[in-house]
């Protein structure tokens, strides 16, 4: 009987040893159950956010607009400067347009105004007592005319070298896109001139893309829905019309 009390206690600690291993394997489990969870939701949320935008763009609209000052313009992430490039804008478009004012004339006007009151000033500086007008210097600087010019070129060529490709008969598709583009285009220019187009042009470089920056998770999803069906079309049409036009000579004959 001894013997036995004394062996009694060792099956309990035998027990706790199990307990606490069957505990450290339950919290392992525990443990990689969880990592495996939050790998799932890290998957789920990487999948969430492959979000269509508009164009395939990857970037903000910040980026895309060039960065820097311009693009804080176009923002309106200052609204006094953006304010003031519209305003007079539209002061340059009221005056050429709706008061049919013509740039020589106006230019003349302002050249005849701006001298005039120089020449009075600095003849008249005795008798009024004031110091003569200082007239500054001004000179032209040559380095932003040049990256300005060397940009134009750079774009000129690009846009020549796109004209050739549509025109050597490779690709319908941007053949017909640029040939519906420009029909639109002169429609428009039939409808006002240049400088209200251009006006046109420069209100809506100055609007869309604040709007977009804004509204963007509303505006992709319609701009989706659009694309589906406008694909859903373009794959009608081609398999109608497009797939019968001829793309190029035949290959397979020989001149006899």
């Amino acid at each position: 009987m001894a013997d036995e009390s004394e062996h009694a206690p060792a099956p309990a600690s035998g027990e706790s040893l199990l307990n606490k291993i069957a505990e450290k394997l339950h919290g392992h489990d525990s443990s990689s159950d969880s990592d495996s969870d939050s790998g799932k939701k890290d998957t789920s949320s990487s999948i969430k956010d492959k979000v269509f935008r508009l164009f395939g763009r990857e970037k903000p609209v910040h980026s895309i607009l060039g960065g820097g000052k311009p693009a804080d313009v176009l923002l309106w992430r200052n609204k006094k400067i953006s304010g003031g490039v519209l305003g007079g804008a539209t002061a340059v478009w009221i005056f050429f347009e709706l008061l049919e004012y013509h740039l020589l004339t106006l230019v003349c006007h302002i050249l005849i105004l701006l001298l005039a009151v120089l020449f009075l000033w600095a003849n008249a500086h005795t008798f009024i007592h004031k110091a003569p007008p200082h007239i500054p210097l001004v000179q032209v600087p040559e380095e932003p005319f040049r990256q300005v010019t060397s940009a134009l070129i750079i774009e000129l060529n690009r846009g020549l070298a796109a004209l050739r490709a549509i025109g050597s008969g490779r690709d319908l598709k941007t053949f017909l896109i640029v040939i519906v583009g420009t029909w639109i285009l002169s429609i428009v220019g039939s409808w006002c001139n240049f400088l209200t187009l251009f006006y046109i042009a420069f209100v809506l470089l100055h609007t869309v893309p604040v709007l977009y920056d804004k509204y963007e998770d509303k505006i992709d999803p319609l701009a989706e829905k659009a694309l589906i069906e406008f694909k859903k079309q373009y794959a009608v049409f081609d398999a109608k019309v497009l797939s019968k036009i001829p793309k190029g000579p035949l290959k397979g004959k020989k001149i006899a």
